[in-house]
Order: C-alpha cells, then sequence, then structure tokens
C-alpha cells in the first residue's frame, strides 16, 4: 500500500472511531451519599424511566451508574468520565463546578436547607458549641457533607482549633456514642436521626446554616443546548403525572434552577 492510501485508509479508521465514541452511551453517576444505607442495584432501577427519558431527549443511549464510594466518585469527576452526575455531597459537586468543568443543571427540592445538627444528651449541662471546646465529638464519615458542615460551624464557633473528632460510617451510629458517653456530642444532618434522639430526651445543642445538597450536574463536554434541556426536564418532572411517578421513584418532590456562583460562595464557607 502506498504511502497515500495508508494515510487515508488511516484517517478514515480514525474518523470512524470518533463517530462511534460520539454515539456511545452517556454516562450518569448517581451518588446518594455514604452515611445512608444505599443499594446500587434498587438506585439504578429507580432510575431506569429516566434514564429512558434521557436517551430519547438527548438522542444517545444514558447509561446510569451508582457510585457509592467518595473516592471513585471525586476520580471520576476530576476526569469528567461522567456526562452528567447526581451528587449528594455538596463539597464534591462544588469542587467538580469549580475544578473539574462541570455545570450545575439543578438542584434538588427538599434537600435546599441540609443542616447539621449537634446532638447531645438530655443531662448534658452544655449550652453552646463554644462549651464543647476541648471535648471529643462524634461524627459520621470524614468526607461526609455532614462532617464537612461540622467543621465548618465548629470553625466558626471556636476558631481553627478543631475539636477531637471520632468518626464512624453511618448516622445511625452516632447516637450511641453520645448515650453511652464516648463523646460530648454527636453530629449528624439525619432527621431521622435526630427526630428519633429528641423523642428519647435527648437535647440538641446547635445547628448549623443550611447547605443545599444533592446536585444535578454536567459535564463541561455537553453543549449548552444539550444542558438547557436536561435542565427542563428535570424542572418540569413535577408538571406531569408521568414525572411525578419518576420522582417518586426517587423519593424527592422535583428538581428547581439555582445560582451556581451562589453554591461556590457556600464552598468557600465550607473551606472546598
Amino acid at each position: 500500500m502506498s504511502r497515500r492510501l495508508w494515510v487515508g485508509a488511516l484517517a478514515l479508521f480514525l474518523g470512524a472511531g470518533q463517530v462511534w465514541a460520539q454515539s456511545g452511551p452517556l454516562l450518569f453517576a448517581v451518588n446518594e451519599g455514604v452515611t445512608y444505607r444505599v443499594n446500587p442495584g434498587a438506585t439504578i432501577e429507580r432510575f431506569r424511566d429516566i434514564s429512558e427519558d434521557l436517551s430519547k431527549l438527548l438522542k444517545r443511549p444514558v447509561k446510569v451508574q451508582a457510585v457509592t464510594d467518595y473516592k471513585e466518585l471525586a476520580a471520576g469527576l476530576a476526569e469528567q468520565r461522567y456526562d452528567l452526575a447526581w451528587v449528594h455531597p455538596a463539597h464534591h459537586a462544588i469542587r467538580a463546578m469549580t475544578k473539574n468543568g462541570y455545570n450545575l443543571v439543578a438542584l434538588t427540592k427538599g434537600f435546599t436547607e441540609y443542616r447539621a445538627s449537634f446532638m447531645v444528651r438530655g443531662d448534658s449541662p452544655l449550652k453552646t458549641l463554644a462549651d464543647l471546646k476541648g471535648m471529643k465529638v462524634g461524627a459520621p464519615d470524614e468526607d461526609s457533607i455532614t462532617s464537612v458542615i461540622m467543621r465548618a460551624t465548629l470553625r466558626d464557633a471556636l476558631g481553627p482549633q478543631l475539636l477531637e473528632t471520632t468518626y464512624v460510617k453511618l448516622q445511625d451510629a452516632v447516637p450511641f456514642m453520645v448515650e453511652h458517653g464516648l463523646v460530648k456530642a454527636g453530629v449528624s444532618a439525619s432527621r431521622a436521626v435526630v427526630k428519633d434522639w429528641q423523642d428519647k430526651g435527648g437535647k440538641v445543642l446547635a445547628t448549623s446554616k443550611p447547605v443545599p445538597i444533592k446536585h444535578l450536574l454536567a459535564s463541561g463536554k455537553m453543549s449548552a443546548a444539550q444542558r438547557a434541556l436536561v435542565t427542563e426536564y428535570f424542572v418540569g418532572l413535577d408538571q406531569s403525572a408521568e414525572g411525578k411517578r419518576r420522582l417518586e421513584a426517587l423519593n424527592v418532590q422535583g428538581f428547581i434552577e439555582f445560582d451556581q456562583n451562589a453554591l461556590v460562595g457556600i464552598g468557600t464557607w465550607l473551606g472546598i
């Protein structure tokens, strides 16, 4: 084969590969936190109808991938491996927007004021967060958004010197440490955990500022027109019976548009 023919054949091969890549599936990563009990298989099933809708909307197959490990999530976002991502932890989502080229598509209704509560025993003499100085606290996974909020809140109350913290995997494991005196205060952002604590006679010493979580993101590789279509789709889900069924499967009220710059400001407070 002559050099000219060889170069032409190579160009055709590379061109065909590019077309194949462009027509391949879009990857939709779903992370629902690490401090709650999550079934990855159930996550994919709950998003099945939505992935089919998005495939038709974007004219590309959309594959849902449940990502339960934060290190894997961070690596995937850093590499723009995910075309779309529904990210529970605000600090990872905001970092993806400020450093990895992602854009905000929408926020999740009902999760725009996520707060960390500082729980103490009912007989605790503590009155304010300042009273925790020099004491030990308990919190869920160190890289969870709950613990990120906790540390930002304690910096506001106590300055840069952070408290000794015992971390456990799940939110619902925190009260045990407080109840049995292993820590003076325990931190949780789970409404169910906090309510159960109060129902049993425990007290809440303080709550943090609100932070929106569960951000829907789009890779910078997606065009503005594609992002607009995705935003319109998710924000409009609560406007039809069929859309509401999609939301019921996700166990959320719906989605809303939000100012990305405002999230970046919250990220500054969180220390991202």
